[in-house]
This record gives structure tokens, C-alpha cells and sequence, in this order.
């Protein structure tokens, strides 16, 4: 019996030695490779090589806070100081994670920190090194997790912390005025990385150190009106919150240390000095735009505001004129002007918005601004606060004229307010004039207020600043929906602005010659003014865009069906095609096509092109 058993120990050897390979699926070794505490909440194999060189592995599964500790002491005379570095950092994030322990939290973050920044530079990581990548992920995360405190709350604040059972003290200074962004106090921080996102198509992240981080505002009582006039005061910051420690690897041998909280917002600060080095910040842009549209009131006021005459969905907002920036306007970024379509509001341009802040030359370039204005009023109206807010807005933003930018703007209209967009760069002459009264306004009897607002609301002269305009899905000969039986139903329940309704008063009133016109049997909605035969259309369409003025058509059609015969569902075709413009775009879709890729991809190459074209490329860059 002992012999058999020899030969089947012998044989067993002959089959499989001690050491040797197995084939395996190459994604089942990539990931063997790649894990780390992040992803999977086991070690890296980076991390393990580290446990099971020093017979730690086992230990730390039953006492991590002793391995970690042993680790520690181990940095002060081991010839590898970066391997246990960050060992110590993934090993500390896995403590952390089990024990709930922010300041595990902190620990990690430290040593993270080290890895990635000692004080000789000989020591760096080289660039393709996979910890260095992973380092600052968990760097990031661990840094998040030591900022938030029960409840899921953020807290931003300094003091003295003791680490790793008292082995390490960290001295951490805050300076409360980095929490002021263009004349609001940062407020109600949300870790991004505990954000979902929905209702966007892409979620982006900007790779750096720091902790992502979304920020509510709060107006600072002593901030100029100037500065805060064109932000809105629902807006979701993107910032970052980052621990600067000095010496870390010193420090970590002395068992002291210092550091600085600081925060930035991305639009300030995408990128810092860290030991002589520019390094990119992390923030996340796309879940700082899902959690302003968060607030269910810009939603509400797509029908309120068609239907709600005076109706403003923010009230107590500092720009009353419907003219709202994400961000704090940048001398040498051209401003690209959103004007939403019927019954709809700026959330709508939230995939454009989207691509358009998170694209490096097209953010470096351009700013977005986004026009609010109730839908249901006259298009000339609307057109008019249009274009009152621009002029308003210019020299609010450059008084002496300075910014190039400024003087090259676009304007992107969807469905109506592709109209409106229209109305900023021709001359109209008289034609709306004629539609109200054949006598010039000046023999009209009306009071001063009266005459301007209808003169504003009248005739229109190109705009000196708008440069490029580009039409998505807008009814130039109108809407065949405008002519459906619900629609008469919809014009009933509009309410007109107080002060359109006096002018009409005095216009019916005081000159009774006019009561003849048709015009004035009734103050005409936008549903009117978008009915295919429209007088007011007929005017418009017979008005040319200004010379020197680039205009590009971008034109929903549902199906698969001949361009020239289709429709979105609200605009044909042969209404929203325009002779003349610098390029025209046929995408397929339904009316509310401003989201669609092949729209938003459009959209980014005109964007190129007025780069190109105007010679401001890389120009905003120089400024800052």
C-alpha cells in the first residue's frame, strides 16, 4: 500500500508542478491585475504583493488597524518607501470602509497623497505607472468620504486630527472666502460620486485629484449688483475640494504634518500647482447640471409660462430680463444664446449644455447663456426683451467694448425661438408697423411709454454683436398645428402681459381710424403669429438676415420618407427651410430635437467653424 501511494504521489508530480501556468481568458487576468479596493473592496494586487511579502495578508483580514500600523512604522527605513505608500493608502481605504471611520478616511488620503507627490522628484512614480492612476482615485474618494459626516453631509472645515491611533497628527486650515463664487457663498456641498445621474445622456468627469463635489449658492449680502446679475441663483457649482499637505513623506516620518483645505470651482480653476507640477482638478460638470434641473420649478414654468402673461418662475431672481449665465461671464468666450421654443424653458437645452461644457475647446471658447421668456405673448414682444437683454447685457458685462468675443455672439433658437432669434439680425423696416396702423407711430395718440414699447415691440435693426445664427426646428411659414381646433382652445387660455394690453387700451381708445384693422380685433398670441399665412410670418419671411451675418438650418424630419414632404410633427419641412443660409442640417427626429446627437454634433461643428472663421481661437485662453 505505501508503494502505491508513492506512485501516485510520483504521478501526481509529473501532471502539475509546484510552480507553473494555466491558460486562463485573457479578461480574466486583466482584471486579476487591475482590481483594487474601488471597484471590487479587495486589495490591488499591487497592495497584496505587499501583504504577502511581509506574511501579512491573513492579519489583515482579522486586525487591520495592526498591519496598517506595522506598515506604518515600516516607511521609516524601507527601501521601497513608494510600494508601502500606497499599500498604506488602498489598505487604509479598505480599514475606512469597514469601520466607517473618517478619519481611516483621512489616512488614506494621506498617504495617497504621498504616493503622488513626494518632495524629490526622483522619487515620482513613472508616468505609466497603474498606481498612480488608481493613487488618485483613491485619493479622491477617500478625501470625500473624510469630509462627509453622518447623514451623508459635507462638511468644509479645519482643526487638528489624530490618525492611525494617534501615530500621526495633521494640522488642516481652512479659509472660509474660498467659498465665494461670483458674488454667492458656496453652500449645501454634495459628494458627485454619491450622485446619479439621469435624463443625460453622458455623464462626464474631468480626471484630476480632489474631491468632486456639487455646490448650492447662497447671494452674499455685500456682493456688487453687477456681479451677480446674470447668474441664476438656482445654479449647482461643480467645484473641488483638495487637501494640500506639505513634505507629506516627512511629515509621515515625523509623525506631523500640515495641510490646506482649499476649494475651487471648476470655471475658476481646472488645474493647480502641486510640487512644481500642473496638475488637472477633478470635477464633475454633468451631475452639477442634473441637480440644478432638479428644481421642479424650472419644469412648472413651460406651461405657466405660456399660459401665465407676467408669469416668472424665480421671482426674487437678480436678472429679471430672462437672461441667465451658468457661469461667471470670461472676457474672450463667445456667448452662445439658447432661446427655448413654445411652452418650454432652458431645461430643454440641457444635452447641449451638456456637450458643450465638457468638450475642452468648445468650453475654453465659448460660455453658455440661456434666454427665459413666457412663450405665449407675441413673438415681436418677446423678440424685443430678447434683444433688450443682449444689448443690457453687453455693456453690462465689457462697458468700454474690449472683448472681441463679445462682438462675435451667437444666437440658437428652437421652434419659436428660432423666430425670435431671427428678429436679432434683420431690418424690418415698416412691415410691423403696417400690420398695426397705416399712419407712422409718431401720429399716433399715444402716451411716451406707450410709443416706445410699441416702436421696440415694431421695428427692429440688426443687432451689431449677434454674428451667427443657428434655427432648430422653427416654423418660418409656421405651424400647421397652429390651424388644429385645440389650438383656439390653447388661445383662450393665454394671458398677455399688463403692459401690452394697456398699449392695445390706448391704441383702440385714443385712435378710433385703427379699430378697422383686422390686427387689432384682438391682441395676437404667438399660437396666432405661428399660423401658416400669418400676417406677421409673411413679414418676417419677406425680412432678410443682415449681410455678414452666418445662418445655419438645422430641420427635424420624422420617418425615412422624402425630406421635402416630411415634417417633425409640428413644423414641416418646407416651412422651417430657409433659401440662403450657410448650411442646412436634416436630422431624424421628432419636433424637440434640440437634445438629439446629430443636432448637438452639428451645433459643436458650428461652433468650430465661427472659431475658425473669426480668428478667436485659443484667444480666451491668452486672457486668463
Amino acid at each position: 500500500m505505501g508503494a502505491l501511494a508513492a506512485l501516485l504521489i510520483l504521478g501526481g508530480l509529473a501532471c502539475a508542478t509546484p510552480v507553473g501556468v494555466r491558460h486562463m481568458d485573457a479578461r480574466a487576468v486583466h482584471h486579476e491585475l487591475t482590481r483594487s479596493a474601488l471597484a471590487t473592496r479587495e486589495p490591488s494586487a499591487y497592495s497584496l504583493r505587499v501583504l504577502l511579502r511581509t506574511g501579512l495578508e491573513q492579519t489583515f483580514k482579522r486586525q487591520p488597524e495592526r498591519v496598517l500600523q506595522t506598515l506604518h512604522e515600516t516607511i521609516r527605513w524601507n527601501l521601497l518607501p513608494e510600494e508601502r505608500l500606497f499599500a498604506l493608502a488602498e489598505l487604509s481605504f479598505l480599514a475606512a470602509e469597514r469601520s466607517g471611520d473618517r478619519e481611516g478616511f483621512l489616512s488614506a488620503a494621506l498617504y495617497a497623497y504621498a504616493f503622488l507627490f513626494p518632495e524629490d522628484v526622483a522619487e515620482l512614480a513613472e508616468p505609466l505607472d497603474p498606481r498612480i492612476r488608481i493613487a488618485a482615485d483613491l485619493y479622491n474618494r477617500a478625501l470625500t468620504q473624510g469630509l462627509t459626516q453622518p447623514g451623508g453631509r459635507i462638511e468644509l472645515e479645519g482643526g487638528r486630527f489624530a490618525l492611525m491611533s494617534g501615530a500621526i497628527e495633521i494640522d488642516i486650515d481652512f479659509d472660509p472666502t474660498d467659498l465665494q463664487w461670483a458674488g454667492y457663498e458656496l453652500v449645501d456641498f454634495q459628494a458627485a460620486a454619491s450622485l446619479g445621474v439621469r435624463g443625460l445622456r453622458n455623464r462626464y468627469r474631468a480626471a484630476g485629484i480632489g474631491a468632486p463635489l456639487v455646490a448650492g449658492t447662497r447671494r452674499l449680502p455685500d456682493a456688487p449688483a453687477h456681479t451677480v446679475s446674470r447668474v441664476s441663483p438656482v445654479i449647482k457649482v461643480p467645484v473641488t475640494a483638495l487637501l494640500r499637505i506639505e513634505a507629506p513623506r516627512a511629515g509621515l516620518r515625523g509623525g506631523r504634518l500640515r495641510a490646506d483645505l482649499e476649494v475651487y470651482a471648476a470655471d475658476v480653476a481646472p488645474s493647480v500647482e502641486i510640487a512644481g507640477r500642473t496638475v488637472p482638478l477633478e470635477y464633475e460638470a454633468s451631475s452639477a447640471l442634473a441637480a440644478t434641473l432638479e428644481d421642479r420649478r424650472i419644469w412648472s414654468s413651460e406651461l405657466q409660462g405660456f399660459f401665465g402673461g407676467d408669469f416668472s418662475p424665480f421671482p426674487d431672481r437678480s436678472a429679471g430680463d430672462g437672461l441667465s449665465l451658468l457661469h461667471p461671464y470670461k472676457k474672450g468666450r463667445v456667448p452662445v444664446v439658447f432661446v427655448h421654443g413654445t411652452a418650454s424653458s432652458p431645461a430643454r437645452w440641457a444635452e447641449l449644455v451638456n456637450e458643450m461644457t465638457n468638450v475642452p475647446i468648445l468650453r475654453e471658447h465659448f460660455q453658455p447663456w440661456l434666454f427665459s421668456y413666457n412663450t405665449g405673448q407675441p413673438i415681436a414682444y418677446s423678440a424685443m426683451l430678447l434683444r433688450e437683454a443682449l444689448r443690457k447685457a453687453v455693456v453690462e458685462l465689457d462697458p468700454e467694448g474690449l472683448d472681441d468675443a463679445l462682438a462675435r455672439l451667437i444666437v440658437v433658437g428652437h421652434s419659436q425661438g428660432g423666430l425670435l432669434t431671427k428678429l436679432t439680425v434683420i431690418s424690418s423696416g415698416d412691415r410691423f408697423r403696417k400690420l398695426v396702423s397705416p399712419r407712422p407711430l409718431d401720429e399716433l395718440d399715444l402716451d411716451p411709454e406707450a410709443r416706445e414699447l410699441l416702436r421696440s415691440s415694431l421695428v427692429f435693426e440688426p443687432l451689431p454683436f449677434v454674428a451667427r445664427v443657428i434655427f432648430i426646428g422653427t416654423p418660418h411659414r409656421g405651424s400647421f398645428l397652429a390651424r388644429w381646433a385645440i389650438s383656439n382652445w390653447i388661445r383662450s387660455g393665454i394671458q398677455l402681459p399688463v403692459n401690452i394690453m394697456g398699449v392695445a387700451t390706448q391704441l383702440v381708445n385714443r385712435n378710433p381710424e385703427l379699430t378697422a384693422q383686422s390686427s387689432l380685433r384682438g391682441i395676437p398670441s404667438s399660437v396666432d403669429n405661428m399660423t401658416p399665412d400669418n400676417p406677421f410670418l409673411a413679414a418676417l419671411l419677406e425680412s432678410p438676415i443682415a449681410a455678414g451675418v452666418r445662418a445655419h438650418s438645422i430641420i427635424a424630419v420624422k420617418g425615412n420618407g422624402p425630406v421635402e414632404e416630411g415634417s417633425d410633427g409640428v413644423v414641416e419641412y418646407a416651412s422651417a427651410h430657409l433659401d440662403g443660409v450657410q448650411s442646412e442640417k436634416v436630422v431624424r427626429s421628432g419636433h424637440s430635437s434640440q437634445g438629439q446627437p446629430e443636432t448637438v454634433l452639428e451645433v459643436g461643428r458650428i461652433l468650430l467653424e465661427h472659431l475658425d472663421e473669426s480668428g478667436l481661437r485659443s484667444v480666451a485662453t491668452r486672457e486668463e
